[in-house]
């Protein structure tokens, strides 16, 4: 099942979360409205709203109780987004320009700002002390992440372990929160949430090892910007490091992000890209990816059968296989 036709099942759902996004994000400053709006129409697949949805099966599924979650975690992937933009100086996104790129770095981080702000007034909706918690941690920890990929920024001789710490705090914590807060919002079992999680966790570790694959194998029109863009900004991904593991690629490797690093990521990644591919880099980080996808699979055969755990299997399918 295509993760569109999941979405077909709970389209009404879907559609009344993303209208409460827009909703949410109206103000009175036509500037803001501007930025924000141009956003919203920029699209994205919103998986994590769906999965708070989803979670929310497990539990007594009540709309408007888990808009207060899965509205203000989109929100805050929204955010990051526009800061992640004006960091790596991204001009595009999903083919559209950017914030950044349409009005300026200072207009983009005030609107990123704004739209914190408005995911964290949303959430005090909600009573139960352990989502704002739980939300709060995550925040902090996205945080970290953002520092530790511009302190490793062309930094070959990191670790493994390093990367994948990173990419669990900028990418899975957020994914595993809200498969969790889906099933707490809706008064779920405890043990429940704790497997939503650790199946959200997974399927978040895989997703980004995924999209870090797709940066060197994808096409434009796939991606939406020009494959390579991660090896231009500095941001050493999982194949390129197990690709520096080869002896025979190393020298030149190295060689090539030093070019793109004295050049401030205005070279042609080409060169770089063709010893990637050309590697077993590519190969073992999908391993990897596989790997976590399995967990993931681990943790929902112990969940109640029933049809979300049925999509949640099909969406971990997904981003197993998705090349856009």
């Amino acid at each position: 099942m295509k993760l569109w036709d999941i979405y077909a099942t709970m389209k009404n759902d879907v559609s009344y979360i993303e209208r409460e996004l827009e909703r949410t994000v109206v103000s009175d400053h036509e500037l803001l409205n501007e930025t924000t709006l141009h956003l919203l129409k920029a699209g994205g697949k919103r998986i994590r709203p769906v999965f708070v949805l989803l979670a929310g099966k497990f539990g007594t599924y009540d709309l408007e109780q888990l808009k207060k979650v899965a509205v203000p975690l989109e929100l805050i992937h929204m955010a990051s987004l526009v800061h992640d933009d004006v960091i790596d100086d991204a001009n595009t996104r999903r083919g559209s320009m950017t914030v950044k790129s349409k009005w300026d770095n200072r207009i983009a981080m005030y609107t990123g700002d704004f739209i914190y702000g408005k995911a964290l007034t949303l959430v005090t909706e909600l009573k139960n002390p352990d989502i704002h918690l739980i939300l709060s941690k995550a925040m902090v920890e996205m945080c970290l992440g953002e520092m530790e990929q511009i302190r490793d920024f062309f930094n070959t001789s990191q670790s493994v372990r390093q990367y994948l710490l990173r990419i669990r705090r900028k990418t899975a914590l957020l994914i595993a929160i809200s498969c969790q807060l889906g099933a707490l919002a809706a008064g779920a079992d405890r043990n429940v949430s704790r497997l939503l999680y650790r199946y959200g966790y997974n399927v978040g570790m895989a997703f980004q090892i995924r999209d870090d694959v797709l940066d060197l194998i994808g096409t434009e029109s796939q991606l939406g910007k020009p494959p390579g863009n991660d090896i231009l900004q500095g941001n050493i991904t999982l194949p390129v490091l197990y690709a520096l593991q080869e002896s025979r690629l190393q020298e030149p490797l190295l060689k090539h992000i030093d070019e793109i690093r004295l050049n401030n990521g205005h070279s042609d990644a080409t060169e770089a890209l063709d010893l990637i591919r050309y590697s077993d880099g590519i190969k073992i980080a999908e391993q990897l990816a596989d790997r976590y996808i399995q967990k993931a699979m681990d943790a929902l055969a112990q969940l109640p059968n029933q049809r979300a755990k049925r999509n949640l299997k099909d969406i971990a399918h997904f981003i197993a296989n998705r090349n856009h």
